[in-house]
């Protein structure tokens, strides 16, 4: 009852006030439940005030939100956050195509991502309708990275993976991608089989990658960046978690200030505040065998 008289709008006068409280007092008195009693105070307001309160655009842009939840033993990841009008009706477009029955099934040898599935298709889909919406979602995620996102750190906008070629020969163990995740390498194999081209083949002939630029440039080449990572996987600093993609490429023993020359030998990975905290942090960095410390 007293949460009802809060939620009034003020514009309600007295008189009408005074109705809505006997009507509720009726019901309780009728001997409804608490949770009866609730639903007629909500429907009792919901007569009253069918707009509802108005929309609050600051409030709205406060509480959007989207979490990837830390990655499990299984390799799933949990997600959460809260989507605001634009974001709910984009994602929904997306999803009515691309999480409709047939479309996107990787269950598919050939998966329709464009255009109307077959009859088939269609009939030999049992993904559930959530199913059927994250696979809509991987569908837009690798029609993203399709075009030309540019590069973040140094390194392209795709799937940049470091694995062994004895891993990819059995088709089992672990990749690293560079942004700190685990993938498992037939859902890696699986990935390149139906189009997608995460960063492999540098790994196997990185001696046709030029990894001493000497004074010619500052900042490291591509294909550097993409063997930083084969080698350091991310931030270098002990203890430090940040993986490849939120890290920068570090001058170790010699800054390019002091000329230092921008070669393999002398790089490795550092997160933005680690990289400057080894200047004015007290930290100094050296290679050592081929890696810094």
């Amino acid at each position: 009852m007293n949460k009802f008289f809060k939620n009034l709008p003020a514009w309600v006068d007295v008189t009408t006030r005074g109705q809505c409280e006997a009507t509720l007092i009726t019901n309780a008195a009728a001997g409804q439940t608490p949770e009866e009693l609730k639903a007629a105070a909500d429907l009792q307001l919901y007569l009253l005030d069918q707009d509802g309160p108005l929309p609050d655009d600051a409030e709205r842009a406060r509480k959007r939100s989207f979490r990837i939840g830390k990655q499990q033993p299984d390799g799933m990841s949990k997600v959460d956050g809260w989507l605001d009008p634009e974001a709910r009706a984009t994602l929904e477009a997306v999803q009515a195509k691309l999480g409709a029955p047939g479309m996107c099934n990787p269950a598919d040898d050939v998966p329709c991502r464009s255009g109307t599935p077959s009859q088939a298709q269609i009939d030999n889909d049992i993904r559930s309708a959530e199913q059927r919406n994250h696979d809509a979602l991987v569908a837009m995620g690798r029609i993203a990275l399709g075009t030309d996102l540019g590069d973040h750190n140094g390194l392209p906008v795709t799937v940049v993976v470091t694995t062994t070629m004895q891993e990819l020969e059995h088709g089992a163990g672990l990749a690293l991608t560079h942004t700190g995740s685990k993938l498992p390498i037939p859902d890696l194999i699986r990935m390149a089989a139906r189009g997608a081209h995460p960063y492999l083949l540098v790994f196997d002939k990185h001696t046709n990658v030029p990894l001493y630029l000497g004074r010619a440039r500052r900042t490291a080449s591509l294909g550097q960046r993409l063997a930083l990572f084969g080698r350091d996987h991310g931030c270098t600093r002990p203890n430090c978690t940040a993986p490849a993609s939120r890290s920068q490429a570090h001058h170790v023993d010699q800054d390019w200030r002091d000329d230092g020359k921008t070669d393999i030998t002398n790089l490795a990975l550092a997160c933005g505040c680690d990289n400057r905290a080894a200047d004015t942090g007290g930290w100094t960095t050296t290679m050592k065998n081929g890696r810094a410390h």
